[in-house]
């Protein structure tokens, strides 16, 4: 990872802070992108404490907010000449519906749209930069997810299993059909799934779903095993030619059918598209 430049969200905390500092260590200029500004400043404290001199950088936006996402995509894009990965990795569980300022649920506009416009943002200096990767987190958790393109908000019907599950669904289709459009660009493309990992994710889910993940954590997996498929598919040249494809534990992952519909990821990509759109992005 010597001289990669490697921009990653949700890296102040959990899995994302780990690997951040592991492709430090390696060798790797991060820059991250933060909400909270005392955190982003302690983990660049924590990047420059275990890799000084790389100038690793932090920008701030709330990812929640499309316009922002945009803002500081451009901003990265302004400022750096060349991006070597881009880490998909923020997300979040709500235990009760609400929407953003954009009309969007916030697990759809947080967990999916979010990497949606960041990517399109820093496509140009990816491909620039190719060989790159573009790695998505997702979950196992897809399994409970269901594209209902009627509801898509959750509107009508709104449960915080499957509205998580169903942002992570969109994150495996958004990636495939990535893949396919930066085919034969030098870019790939892929998604993960860490497992339940023990880290900050569902404290702010408030009401049983916050009581029931605390419970759960007891069993998790440590940060560190979390990491480790993403450090592996951000760094290694086992990977680096696989495109579009989803992992677990260093292997590829079992998928529900829906989660291999290229005709559905296609149609998400286009409706997200126009969302996007609508919010004025």
């Amino acid at each position: 990872m010597d001289g990669k430049t490697v921009v990653i969200t949700g890296a102040t905390s959990g899995i994302g802070e780990v690997v951040a500092l592991r492709l430090a260590a390696m060798g790797a200029r991060i820059i991250i992108v933060a909400r909270d500004r005392a955190r982003g400043r302690a983990t660049l404290a924590k990047l420059d404490a275990a890799a000084p001199g790389r100038g690793h950088v932090a920008h701030y936006a709330d990812l929640l907010r499309l316009g922002e996402v945009e803002r500081v995509g451009a901003e990265i894009a302004a400022a750096e000449p060349h991006i070597d990965v881009l880490v998909n990795n923020a997300g979040a569980i709500f235990s009760r519906r609400a929407v953003t300022a954009d009309g969007l649920e916030r697990t759809f506009a947080l967990n999916h749209m979010a990497y949606f416009v960041l990517t399109q943002a820093l496509t140009e200096r990816l491909i620039a930069s190719a060989p790159a990767r573009v790695i998505d987190t997702a979950s196992n958790a897809h399994r409970k997810g269901r594209l209902d393109f009627a509801d898509l908000q959750g509107a009508k019907s709104y449960s915080p299993s499957v509205a998580y599950g169903t942002s992570k669904l969109a994150n495996i289709l958004f990636t495939r059909e990535l893949a396919r459009r930066l085919a034969g660009r030098g870019v790939t493309a892929n998604s993960f799934s860490p497992g339940f990992v023990a880290t900050r994710f569902g404290n702010q889910a408030g009401g049983l779903a916050a009581i029931y993940l605390r419970v759960a954590k007891l069993f998790a997996r440590t940060q560190e095993q979390g990491a480790e498929t993403l450090v592996w598919l951000a760094s290694s040249p086992d990977v680096a030619a696989i495109s579009g494809e989803y992992f677990y534990r260093g292997q590829r992952g079992r998928l529900t059918l829906e989660a291999q519909d290229d005709a559905l990821a296609r149609r998400l990509w286009d409706v997200s598209e126009a969302l996007a759109l609508k919010a004025g992005v």
